[in-house]
């Protein structure tokens, strides 16, 4: 068994015990409302946690002893850019490649969480918003906590499978392992770069690697081990196609999961005459068979015209530090995409997206942002 195949066996130990003290004591639902107020990176650990929590958040508080926070300052300046651009293959390309991996999608199957796709793309999006911000691990920031929320989440999605009786971990290997993490880490890295290279976004290497070196330090934050993810964005694209890419199949769930998340985005979309448009999106972000077998509907008249709006995005790049006119057209975009899922996860939802400050601040002003809710 080679190191990547032994991280289907692993699961994140520090984070799993302090989830089956909990469960063995009854208290997850009263730290979740403690946990629920914990949210900045300066704010105190609550007093009122039990030892084990209190412990774990002081043992993961911090980067690793190898992070360059300057190298993660650099990715801030490429978000602060593109974000906007970064969503968009987030919402319409990475979430798919997530449910074409078949073992994750019957996980969200067995958490009850198919017709729940707002909540799982609103967590996603508040993630990476909290993982750009422009001190993401230090003062002012609130991407700390959201890791250390994040890890005790999975466990406890681990810890509830595992005594499901619904699950063999023997056979199909421990759910929400350490290498479905690192799946999920490279769809959110690597394949993002791609996928907005594919819609005609222009990335430069530098900005590709400084993004994918933010993801690896948040990887080893989440727990995954660091020997287990590529230095190098070259050696992240060729396990990506080996450990993602090659096991990308059809499911029942991953098919499902698909439909929900066309539903939702379909809704954000007045009247009936963009019929057809989303599907064209997700289809233009991700690989070809991967949208035949999440059944993406195919229509050839909005693909089309996606593809031709591609060629215009990159003609617009192209000339986007030169014309006052590109510039507003791309902007106009990321504001309609921006604004258009604030309301749509905040519309009767239990969930919101927070912006970061600084970046509400760099959008706002240049006109694809929001105003911050009263």
């Amino acid at each position: 068994m080679t190191a990547v195949e032994a991280l289907m066996y692993q699961g994140d130990p520090l984070a799993d015990a302090v989830i089956a003290d909990l469960a063995g004591t009854g208290r997850i639902e009263a730290v979740n409302e403690v946990l629920a107020q914990f949210r900045a990176n300066d704010q105190p650990i609550p007093a009122d946690l039990p030892e084990s929590v209190r412990d774990y958040l002081i043992a993961t508080d911090v980067p690793p002893d190898w992070a360059d926070l300057d190298r993660v300052a650099h990715a801030y300046e490429f978000f602060a850019d593109d974000g906007v651009h970064v969503a968009s293959v987030l919402s319409f390309g990475a979430m798919v490649n997530c449910y074409a991996q078949p073992r994750p999608s019957r996980v969200l199957t067995l958490t009850h969480r198919l017709n729940q796709p707002h909540r799982r793309l609103s967590e996603t999006s508040q993630f990476v918003l909290n993982m750009m911000g422009r001190d993401p691990f230090g003062s002012g920031g609130s991407f700390v906590p959201t890791i250390q929320k994040t890890r005790l989440i999975h466990a406890a999605v681990r810890y509830f499978i595992e005594r499901s009786g619904k699950w063999d971990s023997a056979a199909e290997g421990v759910p929400l392992c350490q290498q479905d993490l690192l799946g999920a880490l490279f769809i959110f890295s690597v394949q993002v770069i791609d996928g907005m290279r594919r819609i005609g976004i222009s990335v430069s290497e530098d900005e590709a690697e400084s993004y994918y070196y933010v993801w690896r330090v948040t990887g080893a934050m989440l727990g995954i081990p660091a020997e287990a993810m590529p230095e190098t964005l070259a050696e992240a694209r060729e396990l990506n196609a080996l450990l993602v890419e090659a096991v990308y199949a059809p499911s029942p769930e991953g098919v499902a999961l698909t439909r929900n998340l066309l539903d939702l985005y379909e809704n954000m979309l007045p009247g009936e005459v963009f019929d057809g448009v989303i599907a064209a999106m997700v289809r233009q972000t991700v690989d070809p068979r991967v949208a035949d077998w999440m059944e993406v509907p195919d229509s050839r008249g909005w693909t089309t015209a996606v593809r031709a709006g591609t060629r215009l995005m990159r003609a617009l790049e192209r000339g986007e530090d030169r014309s006052r006119l590109a510039t507003k057209v791309l902007d106009k975009a990321g504001e309609i995409l921006l604004g258009g899922s604030v309301r749509t996860l905040t519309d009767g939802q239990s969930t919101t997206l927070d912006i970061p400050e600084d970046l509400r601040q760099r959008w706002q002003g240049a006109g694809v942002c929001p105003a911050k809710p009263a």
